[in-house]
């Protein structure tokens, strides 16, 4: 494996190289990741993983300040999984002085996620956009935990760029709830919640597909997540395809965000 913390550097190695597959992170690399890097590892000739925590997605100072960090244990776990290259970039090294800072979701994305985090998916499509324009890469893996990120991703680079999005199914904690960094900002005791969540989430997914009337009881299942000391932000459903909220038993999904203890969760079912 080897480590490069300059993406002109990083280049100049792999210019020559094909296939090569990207699997971009913000560190704290947990089974998650892993899932991404070994799907890669299956179809890619070679591996690519970058950490770098993006300041331009986080809405909040404080979120960003205490995203969790350990670069030291990410390479070990990197090494383990026998990744061919890593880049740890800086902030100048990524956006530089001609980053493109125009760029906008549709109005019609302003929904779920980026309904409530105001200039998070600009942040995430810049700093995609800014390593597809200077990374030799063929394909990047991204996790449907992160749905509506996945779709917004999928359809900016497909406008822009000859490189294909791989989506890669989300990696759970003992089927219940998704694995995310910030898990690791709670302790072992508080990860009962969510995953009681993810079986409240689980009962009515299985009670809507049987009979999809049951959708206009999203409200009681809103007010009995709040009684699990939740601060819920949104709990809707969409559909799968358009995430429009046209959906029906076939095509639906059900997204949530809501914060426990100060930290803010997503997932899809």
């Amino acid at each position: 494996m080897i480590i490069f913390k300059s993406i002109n550097k990083l280049n100049k190695y792999i210019e020559n190289i094909d296939n090569i597959g990207f699997v971009p992170t913000m560190g704290s690399i947990h089974n998650g990741h892993n899932s991404l890097i070994k799907k890669c590892k299956k179809i890619c000739k070679k591996t690519l993983v970058s950490i770098f925590v993006n300041p331009k997605q986080f809405n909040n100072k404080k979120d960003f300040r205490n995203y969790p960090r350990n670069t030291k244990k990410d390479i070990k776990i990197l090494r383990n999984l026998k990744v061919d290259y890593v880049l740890l970039p800086k902030y100048s090294d990524v956006y530089g002085s001609k980053e493109n800072r125009s760029i906008k979701i549709p109005k019609i994305n302003k929904i779920l996620c980026a309904k409530y985090r105001p200039g998070h998916f600009e942040g995430v499509l810049r700093v995609i956009n800014q390593y597809l324009i200077k990374l030799n890469v063929k394909k990047i893996f991204l996790g449907e935990k992160d749905y509506q990120q996945l779709k917004i991703i999928s359809n900016f680079v497909r406008k822009r760029f000859n490189i294909k999005v791989v989506a890669c199914k989300t990696i759970r904690h003992k089927n219940t709830f998704a694995l995310s960094s910030r898990n690791q900002l709670l302790i072992k005791e508080d990860l009962y919640i969510l995953s009681e969540i993810f079986l409240i989430l689980k009962s009515f997914k299985l009670r809507l597909k049987k009979n999809f009337k049951f959708k206009n009881k999203i409200y009681d299942i809103k007010n009995l997540i709040c009684k699990m000391g939740v601060k819920l932000e949104y709990l809707e459903l969409r559909n799968k395809h358009t995430l429009s909220k046209n959906c029906n038993e076939t095509n639906f999904k059900i997204f949530i965000s809501y914060y426990y203890k100060n930290i803010r969760f997503i997932d899809n079912i």
